[in-house]
């Protein structure tokens, strides 16, 4: 992940992944660009968790049943990784992408829309 530390009066800090977006936001003309999740080998946008959980089964990666049920985990017998991801796709943000992409080197990449 890239950006720029932005730190505020009161101590707190946050990562900025695109400052000029955001100072395009302060002054009201937002254009900030949706981020998406590819599967780089098919060079493909993954669209839903369907199309995901395949990609993700082909490289070894297994449902994870127990836990919180507003999430959706998978995880690798052969490592203590564990990608959890929100049940509903439409809170699928570039958090939950750049987790998949650290968690499968080569296989992902996270780009703007």
């Amino acid at each position: 992940m890239s950006g720029v530390w932005v730190f505020k009066n009161n101590g707190v800090i946050r990562l900025v992944e695109n400052p000029a977006a955001e100072v395009e936001k302060s002054n009201g003309t937002s254009t900030s660009r949706r981020k998406v999740l590819v599967h780089l080998p098919m060079e493909e946008v993954v669209s839903s968790y369907n199309s995901l959980e395949q990609i993700l089964t082909d490289l070894g990666w297994e449902r994870y049943y127990e836990g919180d049920p507003h999430l959706l985990q998978f995880h690798k017998h052969s490592s203590i990784d564990l990608i959890s991801l929100p049940r509903d796709f439409s809170k699928f943000n570039s958090v939950y992408m750049y987790d998949i992409v650290v968690k499968n080197p080569n296989v992902f990449h996270v780009r703007d829309m």
